[in-house]
């Protein structure tokens, strides 16, 4: 499959400017590039999502007019996206039908059943037919829209993030079986991924974008992290990570522990336990990590702590003091955080970017005064003044901040975060999720350097490699229960792993 000289225009903007690249047959092709440089562009001209401006789509070697994504399936092209497509309530055998949308007004389950268990039998993936998709666990359904697409004899898949939501065995478990398949010459593969880890060890050519335009390629075997990192970035530069002061924290150390949670419960939206009688202490000047699969209680766990869920039990303290998790107590214990998806759960979309900075601090001098007027003038000051020194690249500090890419919004609500001076716990939910290379080196950078100052960090995060880069404790979070405990130098993978997957 190719896409030559494919250019994309949205409004006023060219997202997509003379982009070529071709996939080989039997090969995994990785697709790399910051966000906004326009891999969701390409591959949805690919699909028949967009319609390119100018360019062409080729499969076999002959020009194709993709104006759906029917018309892609139609030539064996697949994608399998981030989140997840299946119908929770309806069994993994329905859903593979459903996939097919061939209009069937009457189903005679009993074929499809045998069908069904045939394809079963030769995919790489095992999977219980009659289970319905709400009860399998993150991995299952996973290798479930991967499923669908080999049962639509897709030849050509396009992953999107596909292991975002996966443990790293099951990562490993997942694209080693597509390795198999696509060595067997049975599949060829367009993988859109962040992790070098993964371009290095499953694909054997990468495309890299930068700002819309081709950006490099090569074969992955000839190219290192550095040269793939400088075709992404446009110049020549080492990872660098903040450098963690050692400091005595810990049980055994000098420092203070500033959070303290003891026997909390909460329950899910459907009245359900969600976590029950956990237990945890962060010091200060440490980052303690939790790691977990999505749906084991983490984000029920954060959102007490941030006073978006009532506890239903258990004790908190921030310093001794009882912590109830409203505004003015985390004002007046110096508690930050920075939730998933940060423009849903942190910020007022349609609000300006200085609206959104100021919205700790709004109700102070010298924002305020009387705690009754906004002195607009002091917060598009304070606005310009993050934007510089957290790197928010924004059109004005009046920006409504949805327009902002989703690095950009991280880091302006991080901004508000830690820009006070009186902080003394940061909780950090999945802060890097979904977001480029360049930002997740700077939001590591401040997380370490809060940590440096002797802020005590919460860092809850569905990736294992960003916990054991930047954590001085780990947990792992299965059921809603903390089943594992270490110090990061004592951290065992073969334990670890088992734990998250609830084994």
């Amino acid at each position: 499959m190719e896409g030559y000289n494919d250019t994309k225009r949205v409004g006023s903007l060219t997202a997509l400017d003379q982009v070529s690249m071709k996939i080989h047959p039997g090969t995994v092709h990785a697709l790399l590039g910051e966000n906004g440089a326009g891999k969701s562009t390409l591959v949805k001209c690919v699909m028949g999502f967009y319609q390119a401006d100018h360019g062409d789509v080729l499969v076999g070697k002959q020009v194709r007019t993709i104006a759906n994504p029917r018309d892609a399936h139609h030539y064996g092209i697949g994608m399998v996206y981030q989140h997840f497509t299946s119908v929770p309530a309806m069994t993994v055998a329905e859903n593979l039908v459903l996939a097919r949308s061939d209009n069937q007004n009457l189903i005679d389950w009993k074929t499809e059943l045998t069908d069904l268990t045939a394809f079963m039998e030769t995919s790489p993936f095992q999977i219980p037919l009659d289970i319905p998709v709400a009860q399998l666990a993150a991995g299952q359904k996973q290798k479930l829209e991967i499923l669908k697409q080999l049962y639509l004899k897709s030849t050509v898949l396009i992953l999107d993030e596909p292991t975002s939501v996966l443990t790293p065995n099951e990562a490993d478990e997942v694209l080693g079986l597509l390795r198999q398949e696509v060595t067997a010459g049975n599949l060829s593969v367009l993988l859109i991924t962040h992790k070098f880890r993964e371009v290095t060890a499953f694909t054997d050519e990468v495309t890299v974008l930068r700002k819309g335009q081709w950006a490099g390629h090569g074969l992955v075997k000839d190219l290192s992290i550095a040269d793939m990192s400088a075709m992404m970035l446009g110049e020549t530069r080492e990872t660098k990570f903040a450098v963690k002061s050692k400091g005595e924290t810990g049980e055994n150390g000098t420092a203070k522990p500033v959070l303290v949670v003891e026997s909390l419960g909460a329950n899910k939206d459907n009245g359900l336990p969600a976590i029950a009688d956990l237990s945890l202490t962060v010091y200060g000047g440490e980052i303690v990590g939790i790691a977990g699969v999505s749906g084991n209680g983490q984000k029920e766990l954060v959102e007490v702590l941030a006073g978006q869920r009532s506890p239903t039990s258990g004790r908190i303290t921030i310093n001794g003091e009882p912590y109830g998790a409203t505004r003015s107590e985390m004002r007046r214990h110096g508690v930050f955080a920075l939730p998933e998806e940060p423009l849903k759960n942190a910020c007022v979309p349609q609000m300006s970017v200085a609206e959104n900075m100021a919205l700790r601090t709004f109700d102070r001098p010298p924002q305020s005064k009387w705690g009754i007027w906004l002195v607009w003038r002091m917060i598009r000051a304070m606005a310009n003044d993050l934007i510089t020194s957290f790197k928010v690249k924004t059109p004005s500090p009046d920006t409504p901040i949805e327009h902002l890419s989703g690095g950009n919004i991280q880091r302006a609500v991080l901004a508000r975060e830690l820009s006070e001076t009186d902080i003394q716990l940061l909780i950090a939910a999945n802060p890097c999720f979904g977001l480029d290379f360049a930002a997740v080196e700077d939001i590591h950078h401040q997380i370490v350097a809060a940590r440096n100052r002797g802020v005590a960090v919460l860092l809850v995060s569905e990736d294992l490699d960003e916990l054991l880069l930047l954590s001085d404790r780990l947990f792992v979070i299965s059921g809603g229960a903390l089943v594992y405990e270490s110090a990061i130098a004592d951290a065992d993978l073969t334990q670890i792993g088992p734990a998250m997957a609830g084994h």
